[in-house]
């Protein structure tokens, strides 16, 4: 601990709204395209584009803001996010074409690079043990559940009061969040001489990074085997290996490599790249239903009910299971029962309502595995990464988030699209979801191979593995 001060519910509560406050800005504009559409007169490429600026401009950067975090203080990091987040909201409020929009979309994508990554390192700083396993799994009820959670309410909100109410209320969120995290001490590692940060990764990191995020997002468009497309892939090649060689030269770095030596952390950042991969079974199942089954987006909105119930409820019962039994077996069961979610998801051969039941019931599971997941691999991240570097640690996590459910969707999309132009809407179903299974089970390969036995078992301070023997692993 940094200043013997021990977090409390209000942090935890304010953390959690800055969770909240980001997803509610990011998922909720995908409720009300029509509306958002028809207000601000412009078209629906352009507010499809205002929807991506998000996603991408939180990967580009989240990893760089965690870095940041850790040197100049994660909680004024996570206070410059809220900051970022009111006046996206302001500028999505005020708007009236594309200009706002667009600046507002890409304002939150900074709130949600600088929110993320720091408020899971101030859990790590002050909090230990199964505090902190509860603590993170407010964080991941916030982070898991607050896709679903957004949803919901941007429909309703946006339904009784208008869009633009959806981003009054995050500005409201957002205040409150500053409040609760007022008494909250700074936590930041101990200086060592004047402000130092590593640009010239920073340059490389971007340019990479937006390369593979264009041909993942817009690699449908374009033609995965265009030009374009190729030329995308060999830029991201290119930048990685010359990312991987400058980083390795230096002592400050963006990224610190040594983090990855640590397999119980490499475990959880890879299956959770994975599991939201299968963010592409609901692409896939929800287009399915409303093209090939003839159902309105509200029907195909209640199939998906049992999946926010779900995750919500079973974040918790992750967290009880993760302190009597360690992470692996959670992680295991969750991973295990989230393709098998979505494997009842594909069996579109099934007639009428035989297909409805085991829909309602692969989307229930998907979330109990989903949520059986959450906190044990948030927290094997967390213990296992380097008191110095949380904070970059906790970017590159997330960042496998951004990335794993861009790639899954884009991926399942892509191969939903090509079977269904063929006219065969239930192969185009079922082959759709296969490509989501095969996401899930090599998610459960790496967790089995990769996450220790007694990951989490520990309630105060975990063993220092041989690979990071050199680094703290505890506040």
């Amino acid at each position: 601990m940094e200043t013997g001060y021990k977090g409390t519910n209000k942090m935890i509560i304010g953390i959690v709204f800055g969770v909240l406050t980001f997803w509610l800005f990011a998922q909720a504009l995908l409720n009300v395209v029509p509306s958002v559409q028809k207000d601000l007169g412009v078209s629906l490429g352009t507010v499809n584009i205002a929807i991506s600026l998000t996603s991408l401009f939180s990967g580009l950067f989240i990893v760089a803001f965690g870095g940041l975090a850790d040197i100049v203080g994660r909680k004024k990091m996570a206070n410059i996010g809220f900051v970022l987040s009111i006046i996206g909201s302001l500028c999505l409020v005020f708007a009236n074409g594309a200009v706002l929009l667009i600046i507002g979309r890409i304002l939150t994508g900074f709130s949600g690079a600088a929110i993320m990554p720091s408020t899971i390192a101030l859990m790590k700083a002050y909090f230990e043990g199964a505090d902190r396993q509860r603590a993170l799994s407010f964080w991941s009820i916030g982070s898991w559940g607050g896709t679903g959670i957004a949803s919901f309410l941007g429909g309703a909100i946006a339904s009784s009061l208008g869009w633009r109410w959806i981003f009054i209320i995050s500005i409201i969120v957002a205040i409150l969040g500053m409040l609760l995290l007022k008494a909250t001490p700074e936590s930041k590692q101990e200086s060592k001489g004047g402000f130092k940060f590593d640009y010239t990764g920073l340059v490389i990191f971007i340019i990479t990074m937006c390369a593979l995020n264009v041909f993942i997002n817009f690699g449908p468009t374009l033609g995965w085997t265009s030009l374009t497309s190729i030329g995308l892939i060999i830029i991201t090649i290119i930048g990685l290996i010359v990312f991987i060689k400058v980083e390795s030269s230096k002592k400050i770095v963006l990224i610190d490599f040594a983090v990855f030596k640590n397999k119980a952390y490499t475990g959880a950042t890879i299956s959770n790249f994975l599991l939201n991969a299968t963010a592409g079974a609901i692409v896939v199942a929800n287009t399915y239903v409303q093209v090939g089954r003839g159902m309105s987006s509200f029907q195909a909105g209640l199939l998906s009910l049992g999946y926010l119930v779900a995750v919500l409820v079973m974040i918790r019962v992750g967290e009880k299971i993760l302190q009597k039994v360690g992470a692996k077996l959670p992680m295991i069961w969750g991973t295990i029962i989230t393709t098998i979610g979505v494997a009842l998801m594909g069996l579109t051969f099934l007639p009428g309502v035989g297909y409805i039941i085991s829909e309602f019931i692969g989307f229930t599971l998907f979330g109990l595995g989903l949520g059986f997941y959450a906190t044990p691999s948030t927290d094997t991240s967390v213990s296992n990464a380097p008191a110095d570097k949380v904070g970059q640690a906790a970017g590159v996590y997330k960042m496998a988030s951004s990335l794993g459910g861009a790639f899954g969707v884009a991926i399942s999309a892509a191969t939903y699209g090509a079977i269904a132009a063929s006219g065969n809407l239930a192969s185009a179903g079922a082959i759709g979801m296969a490509v989501n299974v095969i996401f899930g089970i090599i998610a459960i390969l790496s967790v089995i191979f990769l996450v220790p036995g007694d990951a989490g078992k520990t309630a105060t301070a975990p063993k220092k593995s041989k690979a990071n023997s050199h680094r703290p692993i505890t506040e």
